[in-house]
């Protein structure tokens, strides 16, 4: 389980809903990463690195690149025309919003280098838009649940 940021693209008349859709419609394919894209990425690369410190890098043909920091557990993952942020549920209360708030710092450089809104589905909002007070307090109430029914 993990808390997830979709980048989407958006056009005028079309309502968020609209855009899960396509993107789940189209998720099954597997597609080369077009290029635009793929020069972003080696742009976010090293911001990415500056924000989080030393992070790993995979890259899967031109299909999918990633980016994982072990330290926080945030992910950013290109596949096909696809980008999303993930982090999983380990942090609450204070280590939550440090976490979240990298979160949204590398959203905002995706967001510049790609031309894409950081779509929030848990809160079902743009990113920019959503309060990062619910953010924290959903990924801490949910990370609380999974380590008293887990253990942890």
């Amino acid at each position: 389980m993990s808390y997830d940021i979709y980048f989407l693209n958006r056009r005028d008349g079309q309502s968020w809903d609209e855009v899960l859709e396509a993107m789940e419609d189209t998720a099954e394919d597997s597609e080369p990463i077009p290029a635009p894209l793929l020069e972003a990425w080696d742009r976010i690369v090293p911001q990415a690195r500056r924000l989080l410190g030393p992070a790993e890098i995979t890259e899967y043909e031109q299909e999918s690149r990633d980016l994982s920091h072990s330290g926080t557990g945030i992910g950013l993952s290109v596949f096909g025309d696809e980008v999303s942020i993930t982090v999983p549920y380990w942090h609450a209360g204070d280590e939550a919003a440090v976490v979240l708030g990298l979160v949204s710092a590398l959203a905002a450089v995706v967001e510049k280098e790609t031309g894409l809104t950081a779509y929030d589905p848990q809160t079902e909002r743009p990113l920019a838009e959503a309060p990062m007070e619910d953010s924290i307090r959903l990924m801490s109430r949910i990370t609380d649940d999974l380590r008293s029914r887990y253990g942890g």
